[in-house]
């Protein structure tokens, strides 16, 4: 019953929180004289929820503690209970007003994937636009407060290794309420600082908020049906900056903003991940200026935006990359597997794990050629346990049941092998757009609803890192 409690007092607060977000959205509103109703509606039902949760929760003696077990219930209910209120403002204002598509597109939203129902963006009340890239930033600080205060707590998926060992311990601030305001400094200041450059690129302000919003969170919504590809080229020289910023680990900012430098530079993950976006847009560039016929400047431009877009898990575009060489487009879906930095709002896999493999296959090389030789594998000069390298192992082996799995009940469900694959694959790691009839210059409307349905799951299942979700699942987690 406490367990219960603390699940529901979770809740609670978050749809809060939401209240909150709605009442702010209602200023925009205002200012572009839409229709308040649809957030007065959605924030008198959210916060109607959330003070009858509240009062459920309520117990007179002994403080809730969230307990392990819990945690992982609190989380996977606290991303859906969010998607769903969040909803509502789609389906009052009849943006959306199939429930299936407004949850989607909720649910892309807060998730920061970026995959989206809608076919014509630009004729929707921009207090819709708004909250919609809101939906985005809301949802790329739950992440990041996720990833580096609870997870690690929780030894989600390998992140004790990653986040509370690298960070916590390297003493960016002993107290976890210290942690998360400078998380949140850092958030902020990336944002506004976005949305100032964009407004010098001469892009107006309510346009450079929604972008700076989907950048930072690596989100991916824009109000525009072109996405960044009708921009000028300092425009998306500044979101394809932002957007690296952004899948680079928090921690990492905070080192810069420290002005320790040496931490960076020492860091693993930072430069197997810059090295990885380097050689792989300098590929897809190669691809464009030699076998594409594009001029030097746009063959870079093109090449390294689509590819930071897509290892950051953004889905920004400036081009539709289904028209390049098919080497071009291939080198694209897989990079859909990479990932951004842990302890980032970037998606999918992550750097540090890919990092992990090949430091798994360099020691075998080495056991092979020294079988005598006892070496401990190390990142960032810490050392990883056995069971934290069989965790990280397993949890790629994992998304990779997941994905195949997912990808043939797609088929299953009437898609074609490249649009199944690309989104499962796009869905897992918070992409946005695929290949096959979910590109960049599509979406995901003409899909039938079960197939919808299943891909908002591979959402929050992607976003919560698997574990959080499939261990529901379980027997043994609802046996006491």
């Amino acid at each position: 019953m406490n367990d219960f409690r603390m699940v529901l007092k979770i809740i609670s607060r978050n749809l809060f929180l939401i209240t909150v977000a709605f009442l702010l959205v209602m200023i925009v509103a205002l200012i572009y004289s839409d229709p308040l109703s649809p957030f007065i509606y959605s924030s008198f039902i959210t916060l109607t929820l959330g003070t009858l949760l509240h009062l459920a929760a309520r117990r007179k003696q002994n403080t809730l503690s969230l307990q392990r077990k819990t945690a992982y219930l609190t989380v996977t209910l606290s991303w859906i209970s969010i998607s769903v209120v969040g909803s509502l403002p789609y389906l009052f204002s009849g943006a959306i007003p199939n429930p299936v598509d407004a949850f989607f597109e909720s649910v892309s939203g807060f998730t920061t994937t970026g995959a989206s129902i809608l076919t014509d963006i630009e004729v929707l009340p921009k207090s819709i636009l708004f909250w919609r890239s809101f939906t985005h930033w809301i949802g790329g600080i739950g992440i990041i407060v996720l990833v580096i205060l609870i997870m690690p707590a929780l030894q989600i998926g390998g992140y004790h290794l990653f986040t509370l060992e690298s960070s916590m311990q390297d003493k960016i601030q002993p107290k976890i309420r210290a942690v998360g305001n400078r998380i949140l400094f850092i958030y902020v200041g990336l944002t506004f600082a976005e949305i100032v450059l964009l407004m010098l690129g001469k892009m107006n302000l309510f346009e450079s908020v929604c972008h700076a919003f989907g950048t930072v969170a690596t989100g991916g919504f824009s109000p525009k049906n072109t996405s960044i590809a009708g921009y000028s080229p300092y425009i998306q020289y500044v979101v394809m900056i932002f957007m690296f910023l952004a899948g680079t680990n928090f921690v990492v900012h905070y080192y810069l903003f420290k002005r320790k430098f040496n931490k960076v530079a020492s860091n693993e993950e930072f430069r197997f991940y810059a090295i990885v976006v380097f050689a792989t847009g300098l590929l897809v560039a190669a691809v464009l200026f030699f076998k594409a016929g594009l001029p030097f400047e746009q063959s870079i431009r093109d090449g390294y935006f689509q590819v930071i877009s897509i290892i950051t898990c953004t889905g920004f575009a400036t081009s539709d990359y289904l028209l390049w060489p098919v080497t071009g487009w291939a080198i694209i879906f897989f990079a859909m597997f990479f990932g951004g930095s842990t302890g980032s709002t970037a998606g999918g896999i992550k750097m540090a794990r890919h990092l992990i493999v090949f430091k798994n296959l360099k020691m075998v090389i080495q056991k092979m050629l020294s079988p005598y030789v006892v070496k401990s594998m190390k990142l960032n000069d810490r050392v990883i346990s056995d069971d934290a390298n069989h965790s990280i192992l397993s949890f790629i082996m994992l998304y990779a049941i997941v994905f195949v799995t997912g990808s043939l009940l797609m088929m299953f469900l009437g898609s074609d092998w490249a649009t199944s694959a690309s989104a499962v694959a796009t869905c897992m790691a918070g992409i946005g757009p695929g290949i096959g009839t979910i590109g960049p210059a599509s979406n995901f409307a003409h899909l039938p609803e079960t197939a919808k349905m299943l891909l908002t799951f591979f959402m929050v299942l992607g976003r919560l890192e698997i574990y959080t979700v499939l261990i529901l699942f379980t027997r043994n987690y609802w046996l006491k």
